[in-house]
């Protein structure tokens, strides 16, 4: 197939794999408006010029992802063939009018509605746009504070993340805390559902950092943006996705793995 031009709108924080080193996996859209997954793509090992943004157009080689079912997963053809970063759709405002016509062309509201495309084998949605009815709260939960000692005794093996020479990288840091909203769909549907967006990770070590590593008050700093900036103040969208794993075992197979959030477009009264 020709370079396929992608609109990076998901970059998932990091996660090591023992078969393809340290993982983000990358999502976006295509010119026609369409989902596409990029995966896998070991994007810090990118050249620093390759190392795309949110928001920038990329093109490059892809075919489909043989070993993952889902309709829009795609993969590089050569994992070291370069990445071309070919435009960008800059906030043009506070209202993004220019990326809501490209992300907001189909929007859903209902959770069961989007569960049940996804566990139709002739639809199979694994990536979406959902606008939540309510938002309740953002909540964070610790987890496990190091990555599993296979994972890391793979990646050594693999010489990735070699103590000495001039590509050495070091291993991503794993997050100590699993971040969550709680909301209501447009039936009131109630959920509880993670997010993996890189961004918020990020977000999590800048603010441990701006408290000298307490880590509750970086937590609190995490909820202040999400939910009282993003969630009340903001015309709030989240993007969707499934894990290949869960996809046709969990009851709901979808994590939060990006947000969308312009401020509201105000109606102006005519009289």
């Amino acid at each position: 197939m020709p370079p396929t031009k992608v609109l990076i709108t998901v970059k998932t924080y990091p996660t090591l794999s023992q078969k393809y080193d340290e993982l983000v996996c990358t999502a976006g859209f295509r010119e026609d408006g369409t989902w596409i997954r990029l995966y896998p793509v070991p994007f810090r090992q990118r050249p620093y010029h390759e190392q795309y943004q949110k928001y920038q157009w990329i093109e490059l080689d892809l075919e489909k992802n043989t070993g993952d079912f889902r309709p829009e997963s795609y993969r590089p053809v050569n994992l070291d063939a370069p990445i071309r970063v070919v435009g960008e759709i800059k906030p043009d405002g506070d209202a993004w009018h220019m990326r809501r016509k490209i992300v907001l062309n189909k929007v859903y509201d209902n959770l069961e509605t989007l569960i049940s495309e996804a566990k139709d084998k002739s639809v199979g949605t694994s990536l979406c746009v959902f606008k939540p009815g309510r938002v309740l709260d953002f909540v964070w939960e610790a987890e496990e504070r190091e990555w599993a000692k296979d994972k890391l005794e793979s990646l050594r093996q693999l010489g990735l993340f070699d103590t000495v020479g001039e590509n050495r990288m070091n291993v991503v840091k794993k997050l100590p805390y699993k971040f969550s909203f709680l909301y209501e769909d447009s039936n009131g549907k109630r959920s509880k559902m993670m997010i993996e967006d890189w961004e918020t990770g990020q977000l999590f070590w800048n603010c441990l950092q701006r408290h000298q590593g307490v880590e509750q008050k970086a937590c609190a700093d995490v909820r202040k943006k999400y939910f009282d900036d993003f969630a009340k103040t903001k015309d709030l969208y989240f993007f969707l996705g499934t894990t290949l794993q869960f996809h046709n075992v969990a009851p709901n197979p979808f994590i939060i793995i990006g947000t969308f959030h312009p401020k509201p477009i105000l109606q102006t009264r005519l009289f």
